[in-house]
């Protein structure tokens, strides 16, 4: 596959210069569909509004896997300077979907062209995963009525990770994500005078630091839980006590547990610390990301496929969770299946966090993740 590599290359760095948001991913989803038909896969685009799907049939067998891939940008300004840096402002593959989409098209072309496999291969280009709205838009257009498959895989590149090692884990393997708003109405006026003012700052204040005690004090310490307090907005002006005070933030943890807990101890203090200094306050609470859940028996098999693609010391087959989250969970609500982590690299862009301005993928792992793919479905779909 090594042979495949400069034009697999080629194929990410144009992706990378061209990205698009979510649901917005029109030049990339064409690309995409090119590159399948060309293939002489059966091409599917406008699932889920910008997805695609190809599909690659071989023998008798019913039998049938999913294999998906990400395809959206981030709306971040790139800083990079090298030659296939993002032509549009603000809008950059931050997060490697470049490098997934690339991966994933190379097992087809390689799938394609001689792999060893009796049954019916999905390659699924989901749209829209960095807002995790596109795994269900796919998936409320019929994605799996309309291509049955018996599991789904998916794959994502991390930093910190040696390239082209492995890492997964069975159960929970990415967090929940919940988003909220808080809005604090109090009485402004001159900063001169707040004695005749329900001061909001103060209020936001007393409650950004309870909302710390939510998992310091009241989630069980066995379980995983984070609060994070990312946004604070207010009306006011250098001599102006301001009359409103929005705070913004996530949370996150593994258990169905930790999200009630949490989001029944926000609500509490919300209401009890407005109701004491005399304002009103109110919660918007949502639930964006579910816990990403890999199924046992899958797990296995895509250990054995990184074993057999790179060899058993560079897999962990029980790395600890990510704290991060992931739309493919919602594919993994209605189908067995596994994620697993592929290794960016430690060093230069390659090293860099996810989303960080400076990160890039890290080419030299383009042909691991196809060979990965590639193992992977002839193991699920072995010829009898």
């Amino acid at each position: 596959m090594r042979e495949r590599l400069a034009d697999w290359t080629a194929w990410r760095r144009d992706i990378h210069k061209h990205p698009e948001l979510g649901f917005g991913e029109k030049r990339t989803a064409d690309v995409v569909a090119r590159k399948l038909e060309a293939f002489g896969l059966e091409t599917h685009t406008g699932i889920g509004k910008t997805g695609v799907v190809g599909v690659l049939k071989r023998g008798k067998s019913d039998r049938s896997v999913g294999l998906r891939a990400d395809i959206d940008a981030l709306p971040i300004q790139e800083m990079n300077e090298f030659e296939h840096r993002s032509v549009h402002d603000s809008q950059f593959h931050g997060c490697g979907h470049d490098g997934h989409t690339t991966m994933l098209l190379a097992a087809a072309e390689t799938l394609a062209s001689g792999g060893k496999f009796d049954g019916t291969v999905h390659f699924i280009f989901q749209p829209n995963e960095e807002n995790g709205l596109g795994a269900l838009a796919m998936m409320e257009d019929g994605l799996f009525d309309r291509f049955p498959m018996d599991a789904v895989y998916g794959m994502h590149n991390m930093p910190g990770i040696p390239a082209g090692h492995f890492a997964v884990r069975k159960g929970s393997m990415m967090t929940f994500e919940d988003n909220f708003v808080i809005r604090i109405a109090g009485v402004g006026g001159h900063a001169s005078m707040p004695n005749r003012t329900h001061d909001p700052v103060i209020v936001a204040a007393e409650m950004i630091t309870a909302l710390q005690t939510i998992v310091a004090r009241s989630l069980n310490p066995m379980l995983t839980g984070v609060v994070s307090v990312t946004e604070i907005h207010t009306d006011g002006a250098r001599n102006v006590i301001p009359s409103n005070v929005t705070i913004k933030g996530d949370t996150r943890g593994l258990t169905n547990e930790a999200q009630q807990l949490i989001e029944t101890r926000m609500r509490e203090i919300v209401t009890h610390v407005g109701k004491a200094h005399n304002v009103e306050a109110t919660l918007d609470y949502t639930h964006e990301f579910v816990v990403l859940e890999n199924t046992d028996q899958e797990t296995d098999i895509a250990v054995q496929a990184a074993i057999d693609t790179v060899g058993k010391d560079r897999v962990v087959p029980d790395c600890e969770p990510a704290a991060c989250s992931e739309d493919f969970a919602q594919m993994l609500r209605e189908k067995p299946g596994c994620y697993l982590l592929i290794g960016n690299g430690t060093e230069g862009h390659h090293g860099r966090p996810l989303h960080n301005p400076g990160y890039d993928f890290n080419d030299d792992v383009l042909a691991t993740g196809a060979a990965y793919w590639v193992r992977l479905t002839e193991s699920v779909l072995c010829p009898a």
